[in-house]
């Protein structure tokens, strides 16, 4: 079975799908249904909401091009630092950078509103940069003083 529709990049560096029908979806997701137990079969293309657009049974379905493009974005999305601390916030107004501890070294990132912090549950909470990358806090408890401090303001 050969994909019935076109990935590409647009000016902005995010994955735009043309479908078959001709429609341009923007800012497509791409989402593995079972990453670790089958990463190269059940792939969602979704629309900026979550809606399923399309859905890659194999990727072996695709031309070398597009799997070379869509397995860019899936390791893209699918790198999720560990935030350790939080250094330090640049302004209680956003955009605003955030100054982080990780697991994978200090960085710091860009917060372009505090809607893109989300709660996981209790204690964990995933926040997403400027540039679509996303930061992981596993249990705020467990962060110091200061950095639970910083957080919680994003949180309540």
């Amino acid at each position: 079975m050969t994909a019935t529709f076109s990935l590409q990049k647009d000016e902005r560096g995010q994955l735009t799908l043309l479908d078959a029908a001709g429609h341009r979806h923007e800012n497509v997701e791409p989402i593995r249904a079972f990453p670790i137990s089958d990463p190269e079969h059940w792939i969602s293309l979704c629309d900026p909401n979550g809606r399923e657009i399309v859905q890659i049974r194999d990727l072996a379905e695709l031309s070398s091009d597009q799997r070379t493009l869509l397995l860019s974005e899936l390791t893209r999305r699918e790198f999720v630092p560990v935030v350790r601390r939080i250094e330090s916030i640049s302004s209680l107004a956003e955009p605003c950078e955030w100054f982080v501890e990780t697991d994978r070294g200090p960085t710091s990132f860009v917060l372009n509103s505090d809607e893109h912090v989300r709660k996981l549950g209790q204690d964990r909470a995933l926040i997403l940069d400027s540039h679509g990358l996303r930061y992981l806090v596993p249990d705020a408890k467990q962060l110091d003083a200061h950095s639970r401090r910083l957080l919680s303001r994003y949180l309540s």
